[in-house]
């Protein structure tokens, strides 16, 4: 199991919980676990999101490993311009 801080505004859509386990083992199994543990958090999934990694953000590498031991960290996706 992965423990994900759902951060910000997210957190609307998880009930309020800002702490969550998720059986994954990369990140596209995280998105997936959470989409059918909390439906509310599709959409949110869809706009896109960022997913901080022991400190690295990623938005589309579907198959970045995450050990149980990861530091992760969803969030809004980051824009930059």
């Amino acid at each position: 199991m992965v423990q994900v801080k759902i951060w910000g505004s997210l957190a609307v859509a998880t009930d309020d919980q800002t702490l969550l386990e998720v059986e994954a083992s990369t990140l596209r199994e995280l998105l997936d676990g959470l989409a059918d543990r909390y439906p509310a958090i599709e959409p949110h999934l869809k706009r896109g999101v960022s997913v901080a990694i022991d400190g690295r953000i990623y938005n589309d590498n579907w198959f970045q490993p995450i050990f149980p031991d990861s530091e992760v960290v969803l969030l809004s996706r980051l824009r930059g311009g």
